[in-house]
């Protein structure tokens, strides 16, 4: 493998190297003031949420890799304390590049890259009315990472006030993801689109405890078939099926009990595991001994 150390190669090489490692990247919208009241808006890729009890989140708006120029988000924040963080969706990606054109300090770009300016509840900074979700946020402290170029200084920030568009609701009255049509960054010019197709769901074992890869029959951890997360999958649960449940299984599907060659059997259960059958893809497993 390609072996990195990031203090004998130049800055560029190791940002672009970490960018594109460190992908896909949500993105921060960030709306700021200066002194004078003047807004201020511009993307973050070194963005997430970082707890919910409070509520906070992260950004870090680095030094500028060429000039090791502070960027105009950080100084409107160290002097207000404000901000609000709009995600990115879509529909706004090219005005959104546009905005984070390197203006003079005290330049709209609200107004440069034709965002809607909408008046906060809380703090002083503008909502982006083309963003699904608005997070008015107070400021707790700010880390600077380093004093030269490309050094971070990371934002720490409590959400006061979220605004979410009902429109990117489900039934329920929760964020669905199939509404949001997020965009992420990635390494060099790249940036990615959640589409449909790219949506799974992967349910976490946090009631549960899976039995374990360690805990697979021999014939199944080391099938020359079975992908690692296909193997995950089986891991997940927290028993074996039993005999019984083997059993139950070859009744209902007697054309799994007809197959006595072990490859087609493996071949059957890991079309199985991909269609999310886990318990029947076991029981198959369990039958190729």
């Amino acid at each position: 493998m390609l072996r990195i150390v990031p203090e004998e190669v130049k800055v560029p090489v190791r940002h672009q190297f970490m960018l594109g490692a460190i992908s896909p990247r949500p993105i921060a919208f960030v709306s700021t003031i200066d002194e004078e009241g003047r807004p201020n808006l511009s993307p973050y890729s070194f963005f997430n949420a970082v707890g919910s009890n409070p509520a906070t989140i992260i950004f870090s708006p680095a030094l500028s890799g060429r000039t090791a120029q502070t960027k105009d988000t950080l100084l409107n924040i160290r002097a207000t304390g404000e901000a609000v963080v709009n995600i990115v969706n879509y529909s706004m990606v090219q005005q959104m590049s546009l905005a984070s054109s390197p203006y003079p300090r005290g330049v709209n770009e609200f107004e440069k890259a034709g965002f809607t300016m909408v008046a906060s509840e809380i703090v002083r900074p503008f909502r982006v009315g083309e963003s699904h979700v608005q997070m008015e946020c107070k400021v707790k402290d700010i880390i600077a990472t380093g004093s030269m170029g490309g050094a971070g200084n990371i934002v720490i920030a409590e959400i006061v006030l979220m605004h979410i568009d009902e429109k990117v609701l489900d039934a329920d009255g929760k964020i669905d993801p199939y509404k949001m049509d997020y965009v992420s960054r990635m390494g060099g010019n790249y940036y990615s689109r959640v589409i449909p197709e790219s949506i799974f769901e992967l349910v976490q074992p946090k009631d549960t405890m899976g039995m374990g890869m360690d805990q697979l029959p021999a014939h199944i951890k080391n099938s020359s078939i079975l992908t690692g997360n296909q193997l995950g999958a089986l891991a997940n649960l927290e028993s074996m099926p039993t005999q019984e449940a083997v059993d139950a299984f070859l009744r209902e599907h007697p054309e799994y009990a007809a197959m006595h060659d072990a490859v087609a059997k493996h071949t059957a259960a890991a079309a199985l595991l991909d269609k999310g059958e886990v318990t029947a893809a076991f029981c198959l497993l369990l039958t190729s001994i």
